[in-house]
C-alpha cells in the first residue's frame, strides 16, 4: 500500500448507503487545520464529490475512528438513516473488528487475553496519551479487553517481532496500542507508546484488517488487503508459521455467527411472550455512555 495522497483513495465496499475505504497509515481522518490538506475526509470529496453532503461539517459521516497512523477498513455512511443503522449495530456490541499488527519481540503464547483497564494519562508532557491502571497519573481508567493471536514469528530490520492478530473487545482510545505495550510487545514503529524511542521503521505497524457491520437489511463484510507481506516490505522476514490468518478469521466469522443466532433466539422467545433470563453480562449503561449516545443521536438523528 503506497503512502496516501489525494487521487489514490482505495474502496473496498459501496452501496447507496456505505462505503468502505482502505485508509492509508498517516492520513487523518478529518481536521480543521487548513494547512492538513491530505485527510481522508478531503480523499473521499475528490473521489466522490457528488455523495458529499453539505449538511454535515466534514462532508461524510464517519462510523468509527483510526488513528491517523492506523491503516485499514473504515466504514462511511452517505446518509443520516445509514449512520443510525451503524450506530446501532456499534452501541449493541454487534460490530466485529480484528487488526493485523507486528510487535516487538516473539509472543510466547499463542493466544492471549490482555485485560488492562486504560485510562488517560495526566503527566506533564504526556497528556495526549492513554495508560494504564496503577500507572501514576492514570486517570479514570476503565476496564478493557483484547484479544491476541499469534500469526508468525519473524524478524524486522533483523530484530525479532511476531505477526499477530488483534481483536479489541472493548473501544478504548488506542486500545491495541496501549495493550500491547503493557503485555511487553509494542507495536513496530508506535513512536509513542515506545516512549519516542522506536522511530526507524516507515510507518506504525498497525492495520484494520477485518470489519464486519450487520447494519439493518444490508451486511458490511470486508477484508483490507494484509500490508505486512515480505513481497511489499522487504524488512519484515516470517520465519515459522503459529496460526494461518485466513483460518483465524474463519474462526472469528464462525463465532460471530454463533452470537448473532443466539440473540436470534432470544428476541423470537421474547416475541413469544417468554420471559428473558437476566444476565450478569448485560449492565446498565453509565451517565457517560447514554450523554455520548445522545449527543451522537443529535448529530446523527434520522429524518
Amino acid at each position: 500500500m503506497e503512502p496516501g495522497s489525494i487521487d489514490n483513495l482505495s474502496i473496498l465496499y459501496q452501496s447507496s448507503d456505505f462505503i468502505v475505504v482502505n485508509k492509508h497509515w498517516d492520513v487523518r481522518i478529518d481536521s480543521k487545520m487548513w494547512y492538513e490538506k491530505l485527510t481522508l475526509q478531503s480523499q473521499l470529496k475528490h473521489r466522490f464529490p457528488e455523495l458529499a453532503d453539505p449538511d454535515t461539517y466534514y462532508g461524510f459521516r464517519f462510523c468509527h475512528q483510526l488513528d491517523f497512523s492506523t491503516s485499514g477498513a473504515l466504514c462511511v455512511a452517505l446518509n443520516k438513516a445509514a449512520a443510525g443503522s451503524a450506530y446501532k449495530c456499534f452501541k449493541e456490541r454487534m460490530v466485529t473488528k480484528a487488526y493485523l499488527a507486528l510487535v516487538r519481540g516473539h509472543v510466547r503464547e499463542s493466544r492471549m487475553t490482555i485485560h488492562y483497564a486504560i485510562g488517560k494519562n495526566t503527566t506533564e508532557g504526556m497528556t495526549h496519551m492513554m495508560c494504564i491502571e496503577g500507572t501514576e497519573g492514570c486517570e479514570n481508567p476503565k476496564p478493557c479487553q483484547s484479544e491476541l493471536t499469534v500469526l508468525e514469528h519473524g524478524s524486522y530490520s533483523g530484530d525479532p517481532v511476531t505477526k499477530v492478530l488483534l481483536q479489541p473487545l472493548t473501544g478504548r482510545t488506542h486500545q491495541l496500542r496501549v495493550h500491547c505495550s503493557a503485555a511487553g510487545h509494542p507495536i513496530v514503529g508506535d513512536f509513542t507508546y515506545s516512549l519516542k524511542k522506536d522511530s526507524s521503521p516507515y510507518r506504525m505497524m498497525l492495520h484494520a484488517h477485518y470489519l464486519r457491520i450487520p447494519a439493518g437489511k444490508e451486511l458490511i463484510e470486508v477484508r483490507a488487503p494484509d500490508p505486512f507481506l515480505t513481497s511489499l516490505d522487504s524488512n519484515w522476514v516470517p520465519h515459522r508459521v503459529v496460526h494461518r490468518l485466513d483460518e483465524m478469521i474463519q474462526e472469528l466469522k464462525d463465532k460471530t455467527l454463533r452470537v448473532e443466532e443466539e440473540a436470534r433466539h432470544r428476541e423470537a422467545s421474547l416475541s413469544s411472550g417468554e420471559e428473558e433470563m437476566p444476565s450478569k453480562a448485560k449492565s446498565l449503561e453509565t451517565e457517560e455512555e447514554r450523554a455520548k449516545c445522545e449527543q451522537w443521536l443529535a448529530e446523527w438523528a434520522l429524518e
